[in-house]
């Protein structure tokens, strides 16, 4: 249970990352879709959420 766990901590964190690091640089392009900027922000604050959910739980398990 702890390995999976971790696991799935680290992809949410890469998950993360990799939507915040999208949403950035369709920020920055001067042609870039802001509505689509902006759904990629909102998605980075739902894998953070459930990403520290995971990581809460993972603590949970280690302590027991």
């Amino acid at each position: 249970m702890k390995t999976v766990l971790t696991i799935l901590v680290g992809i949410g964190m890469l998950a993360t990352l990799g939507v915040m690091l999208a949403g950035m640089l369709g920020l920055v392009r001067s042609d870039g879709n802001a509505g689509r900027s902006n759904a990629l922000m909102r998605w980075r604050v739902v894998l953070q959420g459930v990403t520290l959910a995971l990581f809460a739980l993972l603590l949970l398990v280690m302590r027991h």
